[in-house]
């Protein structure tokens, strides 16, 4: 099913002023001039595969969010794919392009340079949440193991005050506009 039909901003909404979110050569454009953090389906998803392309200038940050039940606060309700400039750095964190963010750190970078096309897909179902990047697997995660809050279970601490195995509701997906342009293309989900 297409989320996006590279014309419409239909099925779309805004947490903010949506005149930073507009249509450009088939794209949903962060022109981070007046966006307003998210950018989010009118739809929840629970289960599904998502896949979409993303490009965007050096040093950008943004994110793909999915689960996320509160609208007033997508950080501490929601699940983050980080999407980042971090072309060729090693070893990969859990802040790196492709991570669950703060929580799971990819196995590698796979991510491109910055204006060049990166292709993401986002597998969950249940408590298992598996990120390809570019052709490659790069994280698999059972959220089981997220058992206490501000906790990853080697012990760092992250910033969210809800234990992630408890995230396995539906939610809006969102694309995040931390103040950086990015474009997003072919965004497809498929219900499992």
């Amino acid at each position: 099913m297409q989320l996006f039909d590279g014309k419409t901003l239909n099925g779309w909404a805004a947490t903010g002023n949506p005149d930073g979110w507009i249509v450009d050569h088939g794209c949903l454009f962060c022109t981070a001039e007046q966006g307003k953090y998210l950018y989010y389906t009118e739809d929840q998803f629970k289960n599904f595969e998502l896949s979409l392309e993303f490009k965007h200038p050096p040093r950008t940050n943004s994110g793909v969010f999915f689960r996320w039940t509160d609208l007033d606060n997508p950080v501490q309700t929601g699940i983050e794919i980080q999407i980042l400039d971090t072309h060729g750095h090693e070893p990969a964190t859990t802040k790196c392009c492709g991570a669950v963010y703060d929580l799971q750190a990819p196995t590698h970078n796979t991510c491109k340079p910055a204006g060049e096309w990166n292709h993401m897909i986002l597998y969950t179902m249940d408590n298992i949440i598996r990120v390809t990047l570019n052709g490659e697997q790069i994280t698999d995660m059972d959220l089981n193991r997220w058992t206490t809050p501000n906790q990853n279970p080697d012990g760092t601490r992250n910033k969210f005050n809800r234990p992630y195995c408890e995230m396995t509701e539906a939610g809006y997906i969102g694309l995040q506009d931390h103040g950086n342009q990015i474009w997003f293309r072919n965004i497809d989900i498929e219900k499992l």
